[in-house]
């Protein structure tokens, strides 16, 4: 790979590890190294040989470095130890692609230039990259651990210490999490650091004082490039300002200056080159640990492929599988048989050690079918669980045995059915599946039992509405001072019946005392909510039961019949009386009254309300303030304040506006009817009539004549007086009876006298058959006797509708 300038790289150390000190020189130049002071980083790469550190280069930091042709084969490719800067970068980083370490180009002995290249990465460098296989994890060749090792000690024993981050990327990683993986990493390297010999200064140093570790996960570059290039990218973003405090390498200590890099570069690998004490591992364990691996994967790789297996695991994903656990067990021993058949001329420990890895990564294959199993195993449980938990509540059994019943049947159902999935092999522990079935269990026990209570809770609380709805209603319409004694007779009455109800039904529940206490005690609660809403729903219409009470007892009599105002009536009794009724009904709906406590909410209304005198005379004597001027009652808490004493002081005056029409009505009636009734002069006018008139009424009895005459008058002025209807027209004010009799009058005259003139039906004389005129005048007076009579009864009838409306 030749210099290139557009990507500023160089070769920095040859294959013969001489330093190139021009290239470095004219790199730093190109990029401006010396002007950044301590604002730089250097990152490098080592790792296996044709592990893609050059690729990975590339696409992390936008370099050139030459890649592997992979249809050429696989070869070395970088050759010493090369330096680039990275592209898009800040601050500014340069980045070392190492040789790749186990090459066989440079044979098996000759290994000095591998140690000697990574002690020198390590030293210069504040991020060093170790690429690895995600399959050489726990190798200890494949991972480097041996050459860690002695870097560790060199350069405790070269140089002073200073923070690096380790960062180990693992290659074309597979299905096992990296949670997984990463743990087992950081415990091999604490392994190594514990196992190396330590100068005294750093006897008690902790490999944290020294090196800062990171791992990493990327899939293969090969088989799923896109996902490759996609997490290489989130990876680029953590090298953007990594050496500020939280970035990879923000905890750097003894950073030389940019100006001062390439001298100290030359120093490093100078002392590095004249050290001869570094050492590797024999080659025979290499050899073994390598062979064993290739037999492990080559054995996993037949598993995987193998029919039986694809066919129990794709039978796994949709139902239980009979004998699950045998076919499992038998295919897992033959995988594992195979292996130990191949692999037993290698290090005991070595084999021991892949054949272990083996077993764990088939187990780890196997498990989400085992899982998948038992997760039918669980869900077909609980169904079958549901169906017959329904099923014995239906036939009658008491809900706390069909549960115990149920659920201990079931429980051991599931146990045979984990008997059939079980694998020798594995140490899989089913108790989080079982544990999580008797919470299913026990989650749909105790829904259905909530469901159960809330329906039976429901249903008494509709018995004890509808036992207490109407009662309480027809209790407050015919409301006096024994009604809330009646209503708390019904309420603890219908309570007792529907908590010894509920107490029985809760019998076959499996509930505690404090649960079915609370469950007693809301239903008590409940009863007591009905009673209050019902209350106070007729609180809200007291002054519409007020005047319908009034109505009743001031309308009619103590026979319920309609009152016909003749004159006679006490109407100022009656009024009293009804409104004191009516005050009785306001004082009941002021306030709840369900615990037997005495108040005098009756006596201050009947004080201030019905004897206004006394009481605006009590308060002129400052003997005492308006009783009803206040928001409260004494004795009775708000809560149980239906209607305060100021709302009832607005009720009354409202009440009293709204009936003072009736009692008006009634009083004029009196009147008028008195006025009807009292047509006969005064007696002094008569005995005047009887002495000025004498001799008239003398003339008159000679002359029978004028006594026909008069006669006739009579009963014309009779006739007109009915059929206008003189008292009916002189009901509404004398001008308007006056007006209304002048307009009708004329009419009235003509029409009587033309049925005066009206001929006699023929008809045989006799002495049973009267004149004809005088049948004629008779028809018409009683024509408009009938007509008063009914005109009379009408205006009653009106009347005393009026007053039942009011």
């Amino acid at each position: 790979m030749a210099t290139s300038v557009e990507c500023c790289s160089t070769q920095l150390i040859d294959g013969d590890g001489s330093f190139n000190v021009t290239g470095i020189e004219k790199l730093i130049k190109e990029v401006k190294l010396n002007e950044c002071g301590l604002s730089y980083a250097v990152v490098s790469i080592m790792g296996p040989q044709s592990s893609g550190k050059s690729t990975l280069l590339n696409h992390l930091f936008h370099t050139n470095f030459r890649e592997m042709d992979a249809f050429k084969g696989r070869s070395q490719t970088t050759k010493g130890i090369w330096m680039a800067k990275c592209n898009g970068i800040e601050p500014c980083t340069v980045v070392m692609d190492l040789e790749g370490t186990d090459g066989r180009e440079r044979g098996e002995d000759d290994t000095a230039f591998e140690k000697q290249s990574a002690l020198f990465a390590l030293a210069v460098s504040d991020i060093v990259l170790i690429n690895m296989w995600c399959h050489d994890i726990g190798r200890e060749q494949a991972a480097n651990k041996p050459l860690l090792k002695t870097v560790f000690q060199v350069m405790m024993r070269l140089f002073s210490p200073r923070k690096t981050t380790l960062m180990f990327v693992i290659r074309d990683k597979t299905r096992t999490p990296l949670e997984n993986l990463e743990p087992v990493l950081r415990e091999d390297i604490q392994k190594i650091w514990d196992s190396v010999p330590k100068p005294e200064a750093h006897k008690e140093t902790p490999l944290s004082e020294f090196f800062h570790v990171e791992v990493v996960a990327l899939s293969s570059y090969e088989e799923k490039e896109e996902l490759f290039k996609e997490q290489v990218a989130n990876l680029r973003q953590r090298f953007f300002h990594s050496i500020a405090p939280g970035g990879l390498a923000g905890d750097r200590r003894g950073v030389v200056p940019a100006s001062g890099f390439s001298f100290s570069a030359q120093e490093i690998w100078k002392v590095i080159k004249e050290n001869k004490d570094l050492d590797l591992p024999a080659h025979k364990v290499m050899v073994a640990t390598v062979r064993c691996e290739e037999i492990a994967n080559e054995k996993f790789n037949s598993f995987t492929e193998c029919e039986s297996w694809c066919q129990l695991e794709e039978a796994s994903r949709s139902d239980l599988v009979s004998g699950f656990g045998k076919k499992l067990n038998s295919l897992l021993h033959t995988s594992l048989t195979k292996y130990d058949s191949e692999a037993t001329f290698f290090d005991e420990g070595v084999r021991s050690l892949k054949r272990k890895q083996l077993e764990e990564k088939l187990l780890q294959l196997a498990q989400p079918a085992h899982q998948a199993i038992l997760g039918h195993l669980r869900s077909g449980t609980l169904e079958k669980f549901k169906e017959a938990f329904e099923k014995a509540l239906n036939g009658g059994e008491k809900f706390s045995v069909a549960a115990r019943n149920c659920t201990e049947s079931y429980m051991a159902l599931f146990d045979e059915g984990y008997q059939d999935a079980f694998v020798e092999l594995a140490n899989w522990d089913s108790s989080k599946v079982r544990e999580k079935l008797r919470r299913d269990i026990d989650a749909h026990v105790a829904s259905v039992q909530a469901a159960k209570l809330a329906e039976l809770t429901s249903s008494y609380e509709v018995r004890v509405k509808e036992a207490l709805y109407g009662p309480v209603e027809s209790l407050f319409d015919g409301a006096n001072n024994e009604t809330w004694l009646s209503i708390r007779n019904l309420l603890r009455c219908e309570t007792e019946s529907a908590v010894r109800g509920l107490s029985s039904a809760l019998s076959g529940f499996d509930l505690d005392e404090n649960a079915r206490g609370k469950m007693i005690t809301g239903l008590e609660d409940y009863a007591k909510g009905v009673i209050e809403t019902k209350a106070r729903e007729e609180a809200g219409r007291v002054v519409v039961r007020m005047k319908d009470r009034f109505s009743n007892l001031f309308a009619y009599d103590a026979d319920s019949m309609p009152r016909v105002w003749t004159g006679k009536e006490d109407i100022r009794f009656i009024t009293k009386t009804a409104r004191v009724e009516c005050l009785k009904l306001l004082s009941v709906m002021a306030a709840i009254r369900l615990d037997d406590t005495a108040d005098n909410i009756e006596k201050i209304l009947f004080t201030a309300l019905l004897d206004p005198s006394s009481s605006a005379a009590a308060i002129k004597s400052n003997k005492a303030g308006d009783p009803l001027a206040s928001s409260t009652w004494d004795q009775i808490p708000p809560s149980k304040t239906m209607i305060t004493p100021v709302q009832c002081k607005t009720l009354w005056r409202q009440f009293m506006t709204e009936t003072e029409y009736s009692v008006t009505q009634a009083i004029s009636a009196q009147e008028a009817n008195r006025r009807s009734n009292n047509w006969l002069p005064p007696p002094w006018a008569i005995v005047a009539l009887l002495i000025l008139g004498f001799n008239e009424f003398m003339t008159v009895l000679r002359n029978p004549l004028y006594l026909g005459l008069i006669f006739v008058g009579y009963l014309v002025i009779k006739a007109a007086w009915v059929q206008l209807d003189i008292p009916g027209q002189f009901r509404y004010g004398i001008l308007a009876g006056i007006l209304s009799i002048s307009t009708k009058l004329i009419p009235t005259i003509m029409n009587i006298l033309r049925k005066l003139s009206e001929p006699a039906p023929v008809a045989a004389t006799g002495a049973n058959n009267p004149p004809r005129h005088l049948t004629a005048a008779t028809k018409a007076l009683e024509n408009g006797s009938i007509r008063s009579s009914t005109a009379s009864s009408g205006n009653k009838t009106e009347y005393s509708g009026h007053n039942k409306e009011q």
